[in-house]
């Protein structure tokens, strides 16, 4: 492995280059699905439309939409039949879910990943979206964005953001947080956890997500990438387990290198005798990603927070955790 004051070897692209799809345009329909957890509010429904039309596009909802089994947007048959119906649409342009929750992994082994191959489509979202993420990457080659579902936040830094990765087609080029209104008391802490600068394809997603994707035939693959972590209402040791996890599947082995982004609400929040003595996030995150010989960052504003990057899965990117930014080289829309 290279050490963390050089560049890291990078793994080359897919043959051909990603599948990227085409950039959104004004009036264009987007489909929006509940491929995780049900919406059925109509409030909220009524605001994910809103947040389409506030960016000059068409909601187009999808049919069992307001469906629920349990936790559920509907039965997998139904929440495959929208994903599917939105992909075969010539209309539709983009596949935005509404939101995250739980239950995308669930359709993973009934998608028709060659509908989508054949109709390749931009799909945002983030969270429980990541198994949608690594599953459509792995099989058909396709450019998907992690970023926000349409009940996110939406502050302005998203917006903008959110606005550049879809409407635009040249590379996003250097990202990196929001200023800050008070640099003594930041509202993100960036902070270099290992130095150096890796260059890579972008992969990452949910921790959580990457973790229950292990074992399965759509487990992340980090050789060669720069690799981007999130989550949320994690307690430092579930974070350790899951980073252990993935460093005893190896998954950390080859990786070029890391971005640990936002783990909102992410410490100790109960008293257990067994653990009277804990280690904060930050503990966690030097004890086994500061040990990688690999540059590693934390504290991207990726993942479930308010001001939120939109990012490329699949496109070449470099990472530079001296000064805090990563930058994606490569378009990842077509006109």
């Amino acid at each position: 492995m290279a050490s963390g004051a050089g560049l890291t070897g990078a793994a080359p692209a897919a043959p051909g280059g990603p599948l990227r799809p085409r950039v959104l345009k004004p009036n264009d329909a987007v489909g929006l699905i509940t491929p995780s957890t049900y919406v059925s509010d109509p409030d909220r429904l009524a605001l994910a439309v809103r947040t389409v039309e506030y960016f000059g596009l068409k909601a187009k909802l999808g049919r069992n939409v307001r469906q629920r089994e349990g936790y559920l947007g509907g039965s997998v048959q139904e929440r495959l039949a929208d994903l599917h119906a939105m992909f075969a649409d010539p209309e539709v342009k983009a596949v935005f879910p509404v939101r995250g929750g739980y239950g995308s992994a669930q359709l993973l082994d009934g998608v028709d990943y060659d509908l989508i191959r054949r109709n390749p489509k931009i799909l945002i979202g983030y969270s429980d979206i990541t198994a949608l993420h690594l599953a459509i990457h792995q099989r058909t080659g396709l450019v998907t964005f992690h970023g926000p579902v349409t009940i996110s936040g939406f502050s302005e830094y998203t917006q903008k953001h959110f606005r550049q990765a879809l409407f635009e087609t040249a590379p996003l080029g250097a990202l990196s947080n929001p200023p800050e209104s008070n640099p003594l008391r930041p509202a993100h802490t960036i902070r270099t956890v290992r130095p150096g600068r890796a260059r890579g394809p972008l992969t990452g997603g949910n921790l959580t997500l990457i973790c229950a994707l292990m074992g399965t035939p759509y487990e992340i693959d980090t050789r060669g990438r720069i690799l981007f972590l999130e989550d949320v209402d994690e307690q430092p040791y579930s974070v350790d387990r899951m980073l252990t996890q993935l460093r005893l599947a190896g998954k950390f082995r080859n990786v070029a290198g890391v971005v640990f982004g936002e783990c909102a609400n992410c410490r100790p929040r109960e008293f257990r005798p067994s653990f009277e003595s804990t280690l904060s996030l930050g503990e966690v995150i030097d004890q086994i990603l500061g040990r990688l010989e690999v540059p590693v960052l934390s504290g991207l504003a990726i993942g479930h927070t308010d001001d939120q990057l939109t990012l490329p899965l699949g496109v070449m990117s470099s990472l530079d955790a001296d000064k805090g930014i990563l930058t994606i080289e490569q378009p990842a829309l077509v006109a």
